[in-house]
C-alpha cells in the first residue's frame, strides 16, 4: 500500500492546471474547500463534481493517479459512510437492533462520501500541478501582510514545502524498510490488530532515525548556504498573474454563486 501513495508527488507538465499561477490554484483549492461543504441538495453537490472532473481532466495528469490517491483513505471514506448510513434521524424504512436505515441517513452518507472524495482529489490535484518551491513562494505572497505583525511568514512556509516534498521520499523510506524487515523474516501481514502493531516496532525506529537524519543534513546544508530566513531574499522566478488567472478567479464566483442559490432556492436534501 505505501507504493501506491501518490499525494505529495509533483508530475511536471504543460496543461492548464501547471500554467496557473500557484496564488490562483490555493485561493481556489481553499474556496472550493468551502464550497464542498456548504452543499446541501443535489444540484449543488453536482456543481462541485463537474468542478473537480473539470480540473482533473485540465490538470494533464493520469487518472491511476488520482485513484492511488483515494485508495489510502477508501477504508476512512466507507467507515463514515456506514455511520452516516445507518445513524441518521428520520423515519426508519429498515431497523435491526440498534441499525436503523433512513432517507435522510442515505442522503448523508452519499454527500459525505461525494465530499471526502471531491476534498482528496482536488488536494492531489495541487500537489501534482504545482511543485514545492511554488507552493513556498504562493504561500508566502499570501501571507505577506502578517509581517507587519512580526508573524514568520517565511518560516512557515518553508516548513510545509519541506514537509510536501519529503511525503514522497518518506514512503518510499517505508517501503524499502519493510522490504528489509520482511526478507529478515518478519511477518508484518498476519495475526491480529495488537500484533500487526507490534510488528510496526521495528519499522518505526528506523523510519524516525533516517528522518531525523535527513532533518540534521538539511538544516546543515541550509547553514553551509549561508540561509539566513526571507530578509533580502531574491527569487528565480517572480510571481505574475495573466489573464487566465483572471478568468479562474471570474469561474470561481460563477461556482460560488451557482452552489449559493442552489442553496437557497432548491429544497435541501440534508
Amino acid at each position: 500500500m505505501v507504493r501506491d501513495v501518490a499525494f505529495g508527488q509533483y508530475f511536471p507538465g504543460n496543461s492548464l492546471m501547471h500554467r496557473l499561477d500557484p496564488r490562483t490554484k490555493l485561493i481556489g483549492f481553499v474556496a472550493l474547500i468551502a464550497v464542498i461543504f456548504c452543499t446541501f441538495n443535489y444540484p449543488a453537490l453536482a456543481i462541485v463534481v463537474g468542478v473537480t472532473a473539470f480540473l482533473l481532466l485540465s490538470s494533464g495528469i493520469p487518472f491511476k493517479f488520482y485513484l492511488k490517491s483515494l485508495k489510502v483513505i477508501l477504508i476512512v471514506v466507507l467507515i463514515t459512510s456506514l455511520l452516516n448510513l445507518f445513524y441518521g434521524s428520520g423515519e426508519p424504512i429498515w431497523q435491526w437492533w440498534i441499525l436503523k436505515l433512513t432517507w435522510n441517513g442515505i442522503h448523508r452518507a452519499i454527500f459525505v462520501t461525494v465530499r471526502i472524495v471531491c476534498l482528496i482529489l482536488l488536494s492531489s490535484c495541487l500537489t501534482f500541478t504545482t511543485s514545492p518551491t511554488e507552493l513556498t513562494d504562493a504561500i508566502e505572497r499570501l501571507m505577506k501582510p502578517l509581517n507587519k505583525i512580526h508573524f514568520p511568514v517565511h518560516e512557515i512556509a518553508m516548513m510545509m514545502s519541506l514537509a510536501l516534498r519529503f511525503v514522497p521520499t518518506l514512503l518510499e523510506e517505508t517501503d524499502k524498510i519493510m522490504q528489509a524487515q520482511k526478507a529478515r523474516g518478519a511477518d508484518l501481514d498476519s495475526g491480529n490488530f495488537i500484533r500487526r502493531a507490534k510488528a510496526l516496532v521495528p519499522i518505526l525506529i528506523p523510519l524516525f532515525v533516517s528522518a531525523f537524519r535527513r532533518a540534521y543534513d538539511i538544516a546543515t546544508a541550509m547553514e553551509c548556504r549561508c540561509y539566513r530566513g526571507g530578509t533580502g531574499r531574491t527569487r528565480m522566478k517572480t510571481l505574475r498573474m495573466s489573464g487566465r488567472d483572471a478568468a479562474c478567479f471570474v469561474a470561481l464566483a460563477l461556482i460560488i454563486c451557482g452552489v449559493v442559490l442552489c442553496d437557497i432556492f432548491l429544497k435541501a436534501a440534508i
